[in-house]
């Protein structure tokens, strides 16, 4: 399987930890959204032009959570994607819920304090910095209200759902993302950043 990724996408993140938590190893395709020829290449799978892709075999597959899920199953990880109707049900639930709802919250955020100097020049915009607090609180209190009673997200125990949601953490020093008035989901985020997994795939900050 050859995987299009760039190191600094939470999005792809999600992939690698579920790849570094299974020892899978890909064919890693690094994208510099700098270059124009790299660019061009990812088109060439993903019509959208975001990361990551997936080829395998031909078939080429974009969306990370709909990688993931593709990935788990081929790889027969029943542990992180069971196949019982009802829990996989409940996991696909909190991983659409992290890419509708919290990726997206901390997604303004992260543009407008870590990415959007380097690409316009441009200012963070207080009034966009405030509608990301906003939808990050309340996406955060939802998560931590759900943690309160469990250790993982979905079950008794880690799966899918657990990186998709947090891969997006990995800028919350950086990006000012406000969420230290939740303790289980703090307690939550610090146990998946415990697993190796996690250490594995962290990526040096390059600027």
């Amino acid at each position: 399987m050859r995987l299009y990724h760039n190191p600094l996408s939470s999005n792809a993140r999600r992939v690698l930890l579920l790849a570094s938590h299974l020892g899978l190893k890909f064919d890693e395709v690094l994208i510099d959204f700098a270059s124009d020829d790299d660019r061009r290449r990812l088109l060439e799978v993903n019509i959208c032009g975001k990361v990551p892709a997936l080829e395998d075999e031909g078939f080429a597959l974009w969306e990370s959570c709909a990688i993931m899920q593709y990935v788990a199953d081929k790889a027969g990880a029943e542990e992180l994607y069971p196949k019982e109707l009802k829990a996989r049900a409940d996991i696909n639930r909190w991983m659409f819920f992290g890419a509708q709802h919290f990726s997206p919250a901390i997604g303004i955020l992260t543009w407008e304090y870590l990415w959007k100097k380097l690409v316009t020049g441009q200012d963070p915009d207080p009034v966009e910095i405030a509608k990301g607090e906003h939808f990050v609180h309340e996406h955060a209190a939802v998560l931590d209200k759900h943690l309160a009673t469990r250790q993982w997200l979905s079950g008794d125990q880690l799966t899918l759902a657990d990186f998709a949601v947090a891969a997006p953490m990995m800028y919350v020093n950086r990006a000012k993302i406000p969420v230290q008035a939740y303790p289980h989901l703090l307690a939550w985020a610090e146990r998946v950043q415990q697993l190796p997994a996690w250490r594995n795939t962290e990526a040096p900050w390059p600027f």
